[in-house]
């Protein structure tokens, strides 16, 4: 039964956020109210908020997937493979394999064109990366075994998240300029295999997991 209930919540859940991102598409963030998507999703305001917690939560749905991406890598990382190796792999996979949160699909565009239209989006996307680059750091220092006034944990998530943050940038550049798919990808992996050879030994070497 309670599986049940589960599966119920989450089709609610993602009902109401399909009819939101129909409504953005079609008007924009900032010109549709919750009370329309309510109205739409035909379900009240409130149940909105309990699944939605602020309106930016129905753009960007899945923020704790995101936040917490980087640092699973890590966690998930390969004997004999260092965090930076771990977090870079996992990225150049997801160009290769056109994950759906990398900004490789059809249609991009009019996702981008609605956060950079929006101040109340593009906030809470930078509150995203900051916030995902703390969460590496705290991962970081865990695996490594970091003394607390230890910087490196920070200044290594940094650097690498502003690598990621270069590449995603450039997916939406793209969409933006109706560039291909296969044009965008070539680009964004030239990008961050040029990231990659900037990075010194002492950052792709970091938290590296002894090799069994």
């Amino acid at each position: 039964m309670a599986g049940l209930r589960e599966r119920k919540k989450q089709q609610t859940r993602q009902h109401i956020s399909d009819v939101a991102t129909g409504l953005f598409l079609e008007r924009g963030f900032d010109e549709v109210t919750v009370a329309e998507v309510a109205e739409a999703a035909d379900v009240s305001v409130n149940t909105v908020y309990n699944y939605f917690p602020a309106k930016e939560d129905l753009f960007l749905d899945r923020e704790e997937e995101v936040i917490q991406r980087p640092s699973e890598r890590v966690r998930r990382r390969a004997p004999g493979e260092s965090a930076a190796e771990a977090v870079l792999r996992g990225l150049r996979q997801d160009i290769e394999e056109r994950a759906p949160w990398v900004g490789l699909n059809e249609g991009y565009h009019r996702f981008m064109r609605i956060a950079y239209s929006s101040p109340a989006l593009m906030a809470r996307m930078m509150r995203m990366m900051h916030a995902t680059t703390v969460r590496l750091a705290e991962t970081l220092a865990e695996e490594a075994g970091a003394e607390p006034d230890d910087h490196v944990p920070e200044i290594t998530a940094g650097l690498l998240m502003q690598m990621q943050a270069v590449v995603y940038r450039t997916a939406g550049q793209c969409a933006m300029d109706h560039r291909s798919p296969d044009e965008t990808a070539r680009l964004m992996l030239e990008k961050l295999d040029t990231a990659e050879s900037l990075l010194s030994e002492r950052v792709l070497d970091y938290a590296r997991r002894p090799a069994e």
